[in-house]
């Protein structure tokens, strides 16, 4: 079920009127009914695999936090206990708590890998036996299902807190809500329990304010959606659907439109997530951080997609960093090379991997795990060239300038979207093609020549979407102006924002008779 699609508005037409009325009394119980129904709706067989997940993290915590209570309980009870039987004791229950946090990670990783990536590494594993003259293995292709990233990643997330000392839910069917609470299904954010629960099983009367709000939010996401994103991404399709013809120049315009596509598609769903929690009176957490004033590379991820980058550094980054193998690495490092040396191996290496496997987790190809130890590459050579940028920055003092912070954004921007591109070509022996291109064949004279024809959208659509771009700008500025924000909170104001913007996607979204409706890029991940 689409979010941009009738059915989707007509479904949340329904549940809005039963959350309210009818439905009052048990609100979160009728969002857990609504959720899976809304899940079906992507396929029956689909429910299984989340039923799955919710019920098998559901008992591995509730197993932990009886192990945890009973260990409390113990420890009460047996005040005569030395302190070495107390710390042996507490080793004992931690090791049973670790196996059930490491069946419960297992089991569901398990179904993550085998339902996404097997068809990837039984590619791999045949082309290797190619060379070796030996007879291939049969493929096995399986249907994704729905939003399988984001709630394995959010179930695991809430298997780990508990483990280290989050208290466990004991309703099943609120921690089954949790994980598939519509909205956040189909790409993110990735909640944290302790944050979503404040308000997800709370009773809620409607507010206007919230329901203006939200309403809001959801008319300015189908904006970007359809106003902006679906339009440029005809002609992010046509140009790399052709990169024999269209190179140089036109490879460089795929740069910079997917940019603005992939940005409006990704935060107009997030903005539409955002509004539908709101206007049933639910807070989820902002993904996006106008990433595109980012001076760095890392600067760029702490503003996008942030529910998935505190994610992998709070459940990937720290513990490898602070595993006993890198700790073993630190030690062997630093006696051969200095302390300094062997702290920046370790944190670098573990940057690595957790780029490597970032990148594998949007998808199982090679583009994606290119894209992310190129992010990996470029942030670890930024932090070992940070020292020379500080020595820089201190002779020359206009580092600090409007002009050199613009260049940084210029910088930036470029760089991140240039990584991007592995998204959109075929493959990264292509794709490193198309750069190359771009330097020595730019040939702006067959863009001049060809036209906009030549990019599967006329005069008109870029028109219409290069005042979107200007209409979205100025509404990120509005909502990070604080008078201008606190002004359109009046509620006529925001009734005449909501007009503006509904009348906007009526006469220029892309849809109608004929139309093939564009899923979310975000939905593949």
């Amino acid at each position: 079920m689409l979010f941009t699609s009738t059915t989707f508005c007509l479904f949340l037409v329904i549940l809005f009127i039963g959350y309210y009325t009818v439905f009052r009394n048990i609100q979160w119980q009728f969002l857990l009914v609504a959720s899976f129904v809304f899940y079906a709706f992507s396929g029956w067989t689909n429910l299984i695999y989340i039923s799955v997940t919710i019920c098998s993290t559901w008992f591995a915590g509730h197993m932990i936090s009886r192990i945890r209570d009973r260990q409390a309980r113990h420890l009460s009870d047996s005040p005569e206990l030395s302190k070495e039987d107390k710390k042996a004791y507490k080793a004992a229950q931690k090791t049973k708590m670790r196996r059930w946090l490491i069946a419960a990670m297992l089991f569901n990783f398990a179904i993550l890998a085998v339902v996404k990536y097997a068809g990837f590494a039984i590619q791999n594993t045949n082309a290797l036996l190619e060379l070796f003259g030996k007879q291939p293995f049969s493929m096995v292709n399986f249907i994704l299902p729905m939003g399988i990233s984001f709630y394995t990643f959010q179930t695991m997330g809430y298997i780990i807190d508990v483990y280290r000392g989050s208290e466990s839910e004991p309703s099943l069917f609120k921690l089954g809500l949790f994980v598939s609470f519509f909205p956040q299904l189909i790409q993110g954010p990735i909640s944290r329990f302790g944050d979503l629960n404040k308000t997800l099983f709370s009773a809620h009367r409607f507010d206007r304010e919230n329901f203006l709000a939200g309403l809001m939010r959801i008319m300015l996401g189908f904006f970007k959606k359809l106003v902006v994103a679906d339009r440029l991404l005809v002609a992010v399709r046509t140009l790399a659907g052709s990169p024999e013809e269209f190179f140089g120049a036109h490879a460089l315009f795929v740069v910079l439109i997917y940019a603005v596509t992939l940005y409006c598609d990704f935060t107009g769903g997030i903005d539409i997530t955002i509004g539908v929690a709101k206007i049933l009176g639910i807070d989820i957490k902002e993904n996006f951080n106008r990433p595109f004033y980012a001076t760095s590379t890392a600067d760029y991820w702490r503003r996008w997609h942030i529910t998935m980058g505190t994610w992998f550094k709070d459940y990937l980054f720290y513990p490898i960093s602070a595993s006993n193998p890198m700790m073993k690495l630190y030690k062997s490092a630093k006696k051969r090379a200095g302390e300094g040396l062997a702290k920046r191996a370790a944190v670098y290496i573990s940057t690595i991997i957790l780029w490597f496997a970032t990148g594998l987790w949007h998808g199982a190809q090679w583009n994606f795990i290119v894209w992310g130890l190129l992010n990996g590459v470029v942030i670890v050579i930024s932090e070992e060239l940070s020292p020379l940028y500080a020595k820089f920055h201190k002779r020359f003092p206009f580092g600090k300038t409007l002009g050199y912070r613009a260049f940084q954004v210029f910088r930036t921007f470029w760089l991140m979207s240039l990584i991007r591109t592995l998204d959109v070509y075929a493959n990264v022996r292509l794709t490193f093609r198309m750069y190359a291109s771009i330097l020595t064949d730019f040939g702006w004279a067959r863009v001049v020549s060809q036209g906009l024809d030549a990019f599967g959208i006329g005069l008109s659509e870029c028109v219409a979407a290069g005042v979107a771009v200007i209409i979205m700008i100025a509404a990120g500025y509005m909502r990070h102006n604080k008078k201008i924000e606190s002004s359109a909170r009046w509620p006529m104001i925001r009734v005449a924002l909501i007009a503006a913007l509904a009348f906007a996607v009526l006469i220029f979204g892309v849809y109608g008779f004929g139309y093939d409706s564009n899923q979310f890029i975000y939905n593949q991940f």
